[in-house]
């Protein structure tokens, strides 16, 4: 049995397309539907009868009539295995699995044990068929999870819209989006002016206003207006199909248990063919009543036995149940290997901004000085409307109705804030910076904020202010106290946002180390630092471009904020799809669980296998045993590697 490449090409809906082994060989073993099952349903049905007519010794079926119709069983689940194993020879790979059961089985058809021929390959054509199921069902779970790109563009052709697949829009054709969809392909706004979300992109969850002439981007959300783009890149060029190309091979990267098990079988297979051969001769010498059948008989059972099919096959569908349980709760590793490193996760470093924060402005408190609240916001509102801050936006969702008051002669003071007329008093609008310009004074409270706050003055008094604050994500704290849980003490905080906010949010957290006001450089020169500790295995969680250097640098790169931005996606090991922080902690659980049970599934092909090859070699264990040692333990590898996927990881 092999192992499967994850391939998202070959997992389309309605497709019924046959999937490709990672060593090159197919044999149509993941064809849908019963159609996958009617050669193995054959065989098992012209098996049991077999059995039942040499059970009741009818009378004609013996000799040439028995020969045939065992044949006939064993042709269909035996052909095309022997077809892979002469394939593999003739490209200089002899000591395959397909060799071993294609001489094993037609050695015991050859000394006459022909039930037990067509049974063992019968189960290792099972083997197959629930390795398949068990490949197919992870896979499925990743295609659910990674299948986000817009599934229509509206196209202008021959003087209408028309809905088509974003696959059919050609470069230099326009396009129409309407408020609430995500932009299909990537383009230019011809439109004079858009807000979009591009937190799929950036992992900035703030809204963007662009103007015409600005690219946009596949997996964008527009947000007010209907907008025009023409389109500059084709479908499986733009941002969104990156993303999904990044996974069509999430198992290349191996583990290092993998690989080492995958290198012991090429050398492990021949030195059995050769003990097989061993097994069959060398009693002659030392045995009186040596018997060729019996030996032969012997050594064929050795050569089922020592098939490595179990061993080879349990260790990637142990990964590959732990990439499936993964997708399924909407967590993507790129590959093995990183569940594999996961494992040995001792410390934690952390983004703060769109990470644990929603990154999103909200009002968090209103304080008016001579003024009613609503009157007073009023006033704030009517300058704020000619803002497309995003800071502004917050505040003009203080309530629904309309704006009492307008603004007239509104301009901007550059780093300082907006000044304006409203009902005929001059308003200032802005930081400290303005307020002292203006030789007005604020209250001492204000000065011992550490969100962003906005000053409000009134005819050259002070009027108020409103505080503006990043929210922390609802699964926030659970995820701090839950790392503890799992032994995950250590955890750092590392933001670009000024120290004192970092401060506060790392303490609402109980993170006890914490940096604020760095570049992207800072954060990396952070964990270049703890690197040089070598007991230290850092896992960094951030979204966004800026974060990408820090990213790549630590032992696993987590990436969040929906998709994360298009850098982070190519640079992180571990995405989190769903924008939770706590996704973190299952993925954690999801790792070691998977390792716990690679190594179940090794130390149960391994001693099984023990047992039976010392059974088989004494004589003690005839072809069935042979077949459950090989087949059957695969089977339970199979069977334990599925598990993960119904496990329940909260």
């Amino acid at each position: 049995m092999k192992k499967e490449k994850l391939n998202l090409r070959d997992i389309k809906p309605n497709s019924n397309k046959e999937h490709s082994h990672d060593d090159g060989h197919n044999h149509g073993g993941e064809s849908s539907g019963f159609k996958a099952y009617t050669p193995a349903v054959i065989s098992f049905v012209m098996l049991i009868i077999g059995i039942a007519l040499d059970y009741f010794e009818f009378a004609f079926f013996k000799d040439w009539i028995r020969i045939v119709w065992y044949g006939i069983a064993y042709l269909p689940v035996g052909l095309p295995v022997v077809k892979e194993g002469w394939d593999s020879i003739k490209k200089g790979d002899v000591f395959t699995e397909f060799f071993l059961m294609s001489i094993a089985t037609i050695g015991a058809f050859i000394i006459g044990e022909y039930p037990e021929g067509v049974a063992v390959m019968l189960f290792y054509a099972v083997g197959e068929l629930f390795q398949n199921a068990a490949v197919n069902k992870a896979k499925g779970n990743i295609k659910a999870l990674l299948d986000v790109r817009p599934k229509e563009a509206n196209v202008f052709r021959n003087g209408t819209i028309e809905s088509v697949a974003p696959e059919t829009v050609e470069i230099g054709e326009n396009i129409q989006v309407r408020v609430g969809e995500k932009i299909p392909l990537d383009g230019i706004l011809i439109s004079e002016k858009a807000s979009v979300n591009t937190a799929a992109l950036t992992g900035e969850s703030k809204p963007d206003t662009i103007a015409k002439g600005a690219n946009v981007f596949a997996g964008s959300i527009n947000l007010e207006s209907v907008i025009e783009v023409e389109v500059t890149k084709a479908f499986k060029d733009s941002s969104i199909a990156r993303i999904l190309d990044l996974v069509q091979n999430a198992t290349a990267r191996k583990s290092k248990t993998e690989l080492f098990i995958r290198k012991f079988a090429r050398i492990y297979t021949p030195i059995v063919v050769f003990l097989a051969i061993g097994v069959t001769l060398l009693p002659y010498f030392f045995v009186d009543d040596y018997v060729f059948r019996d030996w032969l008989y012997r050594a064929l059972i050795f050569l089922v036995i020592s098939c490595p099919c179990a061993l080879v096959i349990s260790i990637p569908l142990g990964y590959f149940g732990g990439l499936g349980a993964a997708s399924k709760n909407g967590i993507l590793f790129k590959g093995a290997s990183f569940l594999d490193a996961m494992t040995k996760i001792n410390m934690l470093v952390m983004d703060k901004t769109g990470t644990v924060t929603k990154g999103l402005f909200k009002i968090k408190t209103i304080e008016s000085i001579g003024w009613e609240e609503k009157e007073f916001m009023n006033y704030l509102m009517a300058i704020e409307a000619q803002s497309t801050h995003p800071i502004a936006k917050a505040i003009l969702e203080y309530k629904t109705e309309e704006i009492d008051f307008k603004a007239t002669e509104v301009s901007e003071i550059a780093g300082k804030g907006l000044k304006g007329i409203v009902n005929g008093k001059t308003v200032l609008v802005g930081n400290k910076a303005l307020m002292t310009a203006h030789n007005i004074s604020v209250t001492k409270e204000t000065e011992t904020i550490v969100e962003s706050i906005v000053l409000v003055a009134i005819d050259n008094a002070f009027a108020g202010s409103v505080v503006i604050a990043d929210e922390l994500k609802d699964d926030a704290k659970e995820t701090i106290i839950n790392l503890k849980n799992i032994g995950i003490e250590n955890i750092m905080m590392l933001s670009g946002d000024k120290d004192s906010m970092t401060q506060k949010v790392a303490s609402e957290l109980q993170i006890k180390n914490a940096k604020g006001g760095l570049l992207p450089e800072d954060k990396l020169n952070e964990v270049e630092r703890l690197k040089q500790n070598p007991k230290n295995k850092i896992a960094f969680i951030g979204d966004g471009i800026n974060d990408a250097p820090v990213l790549a640098a630590s032992d696993v790169g987590i990436a969040m904020g929906g998709l994360g931005s298009d850098v982070a996606i190519e640079t992180a090991d571990v995405i989190i799809q769903t924008d939770q922080p706590s996704k973190v902690v299952k993925a954690i659980k999801i790792s070691r669980s998977t390792r716990k049970i690679v190594w179940q599934n090794i130390a149960l092909a391994f001693g099984v296998k023990v047992i039976v090859l010392i059974l088989g070699a004494g004589g003690l264990a005839t072809m069935w045993e042979a077949v459950f040692a090989d087949v059957g333990v695969a089977l339970l590898a199979i069977l334990n590697a599925v598990r993960l996927q119904k496990m329940n990881w909260d």
